[in-house]
């Protein structure tokens, strides 16, 4: 039974172009999983875009000469044009700056207040004392004071998981330009996160199929909430709708508030722009499915925090209340959390040099290589290691020889010897074998896929193609000359699996698998790609900005297996992959730093 699903993806930071640590852990992963389910008949909403406020911004704006805007406009370009590239499939990619994100972030702020769950409290903010400016919690470091690790953040430590704030750190410094911040007292609003300890751990007793990493980890978490802040003492961000707040320049929402309410507010302006302001409500209310995709340094926003939020706009809390605006909202079907993707056993970090940016990735190998690796080998379950030895290993091997050869062979076999795809007279045993593990395939790979078990997935469909160039191999239809009957057989029986592997590997390899559509002969679109296009922000008519879109509901690929056409016409095809020097394993390209 087909069901509409939100593919909500996490927010990237515009204050600089992403690596492939960062694709690796909300981009990939939610978009092999989005084309599964559009394959599988389902209606899928995919969506994300920049996070744009919040000091960072105006710290990298300062470095590169520019406004905030200016930095935010400049970033989300590269970001759009990179995951577009890339091949993420979006409904929407926008962004944290339009006028549509600030009313929905103000609407269920409002929602908040009204139930109770946002209370104003006085703390001791920290200050640069160099600059004056308000420095974010992540933007301290110091020594926690819970498990003693040297390297923990003003919000949250990453060694024990536990809540901070950046007053409780020992010996604390600021990440910017390591000076001792001055904390002075400053009146905020803070999310009243125990109100939700009753509600949380009902609806997390109820999260048994998520990821063991991801339900362990936050209901670990839940008895020990305290109150968070949602407001900060800064010019760039999201303004309050509150009598004595808004009148305030210098007090706005912190930006991690603004950008958990993003998956809200671009479906609400997917809406629309669709012209049916009230579409985005079959993907987040009744029995709609929520997945949410994003590295592990994001679980508690999303498994915690999020939930919260939505809890206390729908009433649902400890203590009560009324729906706001939007009704009752559904809180998140699964967290998918990846794990950290290394260089060198260190993470990816551009501040630290360890860093590959997804455009450079992209202008040396292409996008399906990279989306291959990281669905294959990459931090689906624990931190991997990425190392150009295993890339290159990758492609060569299992792209290159094993998925490219397969294809090659069995289209220029087919092509040289009739011109077309062959007739099948009498199937062996061997024959009827192989078919029935292709057909097979599809609900093995499929249960693993709607599980977001990519690497078990991508394993299965991989299975199936060294089936078939082992079934190759044995029949050796190229010696079959005196024997055309049989030659044809084994040709169709081999071209129908590379048709069914080619389904199969379409959520992975969504460009090649284009490629070898058309090879088969087929004409029209296999797998839509993502389009960037020019919009008028739609409450701030002088603004412009780009977002990633597409149609991906026309006639395209679908997961089944489907009979070839006997007698379409082949041509001779080219190699899908180039396979790549094996010295690159050793050394990697000259543009990305390697860590010894």
């Amino acid at each position: 039974m087909s069901a509409s699903v939100l593919t909500a993806v996490a927010w990237p930071y515009a204050n600089g172009p992403r690596h492939i640590g960062h694709v690796s852990g909300f981009g990939v992963p939610s978009d092999v999983f989005s084309r599964y389910m559009r394959m599988s008949g389902h209606r899928v909403l995919m969506v994300s875009g920049t996070d744009e406020h919040g000091t960072p911004i105006q710290v990298q704006a300062e470095k590169e000469g520019l406004t905030a805007r200016e930095l935010a406009d400049k970033y989300n370009r590269v970001i759009a044009s990179d995951l577009q590239g890339l091949g993420l499939s979006y409904d929407l990619f926008t962004r944290t700056t339009t006028g549509n994100h600030y009313r929905v972030v103000q609407d269920l702020f409002s929602a908040l207040w009204k139930n109770g769950y946002v209370v104003p409290k006085t703390e001791m903010g920290a200050i640069s004392p160099s600059t004056g400016r308000t420095l974010p919690d992540r933007y301290i470091e110091g020594t926690c004071p819970i498990c003693g690790y040297d390297g923990a953040r003003g919000d949250q430590c990453d060694n024990c998981g536990n809540q901070l704030d950046p007053a409780d750190l020992k010996n604390p410094r600021s990440r910017i330009n390591g000076e001792v911040p001055k904390f002075i007292e400053t009146e905020h609003l803070f999310l009243d996160l125990p109100a939700f300890i009753d509600s949380l751990g009902s609806w997390m007793s109820t999260r048994t199929e998520w990821r063991p990493n991801v339900l362990k980890f936050s209901q670990n978490l839940i008895s020990d909430l305290r109150p968070r802040a949602i407001t900060r003492d800064l010019d760039w961000g999201v303004p309050i709708p509150l009598d004595g707040w808004s009148d305030q320049p210098m007090k706005r929402f912190y930006v991690w508030f603004d950008a958990v309410i993003g998956y809200l507010s671009a479906s609400v302006e997917w809406a629309r722009r669709s012209g049916d302001d009230d579409a985005w409500k079959e993907f987040w209310t009744g029995d709609a499915q929520g997945y949410y995709f994003m590295g592990k340094d994001n679980i508690v926003f999303h498994s915690l925090i999020w939930p919260s939020l939505l809890l206390g706009q729908n009433g649902a809390g400890d203590k009560g209340g009324e729906p706001g605006r939007f009704g009752t909202l559904n809180l998140p079907t699964e967290v998918v959390s990846s794990e950290y993707l290394t260089m060198s056993g260190s993470k990816f970090s551009t501040s630290r040099g360890t860093v590959i940016y997804v455009g450079d990735f992209l202008k040396e190998f292409g996008p399906d290589a990279l989306r291959y690796f990281i669905s294959v080998a990459g931090p689906e379950n624990q931190d991997t290691d990425f190392t150009w030895e295993e890339f290159v290993r990758r492609t060569n091997f299992e792209l290159a020889n094993e998925w490219g050869n397969l294809v090659n062979r069995s289209v220029s076999m087919a092509h040289k010897n009739v011109g077309a795809i062959p007739k099948a007279t009498a199937l062996t045993d061997a024959d009827h074998e192989l078919l029935r593990q292709s057909r097979a395939a599809f609900d093995t790979v499929g249960a693993h896929l709607r599980r977001s078990r990519f690497k078990q997935a991508s394993g299965e469909a991989m299975r199936v193609i060294s089936a078939a160039n082992k079934y190759l191999s044995d029949q050796e239809p190229w010696k079959l000359k005196d024997d055309p009957d049989r030659r044809d057989s084994v040709l169709h029986t081999a071209l129908q699996v590379v048709q069914d592997a080619n389904t199969l590997m379409t959520p992975f390899l969504p460009h090649s698998a284009q490629k070898v559509h058309e090879a088969l002969g087929g004409t029209g679109v296999w797998a839509a790609q993502p389009e960037m296009t020019e919009v008028t922000d739609l409450d701030v008519p002088d603004r412009a900005y780009p977002v990633l879109t597409g149609d991906y509901a026309g006639e395209q690929a679908r997961w089944e297996s489907t009979p070839i056409e006997v007698g379409r016409p082949l041509g001779k095809p080219s190699p899908l992959f180039a396979k790549l020097d094996p010295e690159l394993g050793e050394v990697g390209p000259e543009w990305a730093p390697i860590v010894k």
